[in-house]
């Protein structure tokens, strides 16, 4: 397969990812018992921060909205990178590498953190991105000529 195809598997696998993040992470109720009673000592115990009263509640609120957003503008990136992948596979593999090693390390994470749904969804979208660094490199790039000494 060609490194544009598993660009746009990448990016849908990570819209879903950052979808399922915000609906069930997010902004997902609580079950009765230990895990309320945690949310709820998270959100009545106010404290300042660097000149704002906050809530651990709201900090753990809003780094998830923001593990959201940085999921949804991977899925964007993805989608646009299979697009220069066609012309400019090889330019594009230091950028793939990166997105490879950060999608382990999330996985990594969310194994020591979290539970295993995030997991496999993380190394399958690292797999997609190793794939297209692989078959990116079948490329020749346009455009780009050697410097001259």
């Amino acid at each position: 397969m060609r490194a544009q195809v598993f660009l746009r598997i990448a990016a849908v696998l990570t819209l879903v990812h950052a979808a399922l993040h915000t609906v069930g992470g997010v902004f997902g109720k609580p079950l009765p018992g230990p895990a309320s009673v945690a949310v709820e000592a998270m959100q009545s115990n106010h404290f300042v921060a660097l000149g704002a009263a906050r809530t651990y509640w709201e900090f753990y609120r809003g780094m998830g909205l923001a593990v959201s957003i940085f999921l949804t503008i991977g899925a964007v990136v993805f989608w646009q990178l299979a697009s220069l992948a066609r012309n400019h596979g090889r330019a594009l593999r230091p950028v793939l590498a990166t997105f490879v090693v950060a999608y382990v390390a999330m996985a990594v994470n969310s194994y020591l953190y979290f539970f295993a749904a995030p997991v496999v969804v993380e190394l399958l979208i690292a797999l997609c991105l190793g794939l297209a660094f692989v078959s990116a490199g079948n490329v020749a790039t346009e455009g780009v000529r050697p410097a001259s000494r």
